[in-house]
């Protein structure tokens, strides 16, 4: 089976023209409106901070969230310290990666993972993955969104937590792909409705309050079929009443369409 023409409305940014063209691929009519950037914070004080008391050794294990993250976050710190410096002392420690992305970062810095996060890489596969492990004094890099739910795990498994991060999710500049989506689904145009990640649900539906609509928007959401990436995305969804009628068997976004347009044809049918 395929979208056999449905119109499948994706938030992605940074991949939107490869979720386009899966799309595509699968019988679809892609409508991609990106629904976040990442945006530096004001200042890195705090991550200046962090590289001090991580050079003085204060740290057993560093948690890396994200990609990106990682990525930023030794940037920011090569900008007072040796390039080498925070590899080095990623080396020293007990590292985790969250999925593949930190692992992809932390590789290019040559720096061994120690214990990576099984799939679907949620915060509760990070706990178990850690649990019974002795180090106590652990350092998080956060992502654009906090994870109070990782931080009470961690609290709760008798360790000492500190947070870092250097970016923020924000609205894109352009808001108006967003704003457009926003109409197509008010209209009843959209069929399928696809999120690959947790800040998409709330950024659409603060574009939707601004607009004046975000209970007709939520509402035509609901009566599409609703996709998301994995448990964490699913758990925002849920938040704002959507709960998902696609979750992949892995948090691939190539599997969620193709796991989609198998199914969304008598998801769709059932919706009436």
């Amino acid at each position: 089976m395929s979208f056999a023409g449905m119109r499948v409305l994706a938030f992605e940014t940074r991949r939107a023209t490869e979720i386009a063209e899966l799309i595509r691929r699968q019988g679809g009519k892609a409508v991609v409106a990106p629904s976040l950037r990442e945006a530096p914070l004001d200042s890195n004080d705090d991550a200046f901070q962090f590289a001090d008391r991580l050079f003085a050794g204060e740290f057993e294990m560093m948690i890396l969230l994200t990609g990106v993250g990682t990525r930023a976050l030794n940037n920011v710190i090569s900008e007072h310290y040796p390039p080498s410096a925070f590899p080095d002392a990623l080396r020293k420690l007990t590292v985790v990666a969250r999925g593949p992305k930190p692992m992809m970062a932390l590789r290019e810095m040559n720096v061994p993972v120690t214990v990576s996060v099984p799939e679907p890489n949620t915060w509760r596969e990070l706990l178990k993955a850690i649990e019974g492990r002795p180090e106590k004094n652990v350092a998080v890099q956060e992502y654009g969104r906090p994870s109070p739910a990782l931080l009470e795990g961690l609290e709760a498994q008798e360790r000492y937590v500190t947070t870092v991060r250097v970016y923020q999710y924000a609205l894109p500049e352009n808001l108006e792909p967003l704003r457009a989506a926003v109409r197509e689904l008010t209209s009843g145009a959209i069929q399928v409705s696809m999120f690959t990640t947790a800040i998409q649900v709330v950024h659409l539906a603060q574009v939707a309050r601004q607009m004046g609509c975000e209970k007709e928007a939520l509402e035509a959401i609901r009566r599409s079929v609703i996709t998301s990436i994995g448990p964490t995305t699913s758990e925002v969804l849920e938040e704002y009443g959507l709960k998902p009628d696609v979750v992949p068997s892995h948090p691939k976004m190539g599997i969620l369409i193709k796991e989609a347009s198998e199914q969304a044809p008598d998801i769709l049918a059932r919706k009436g």
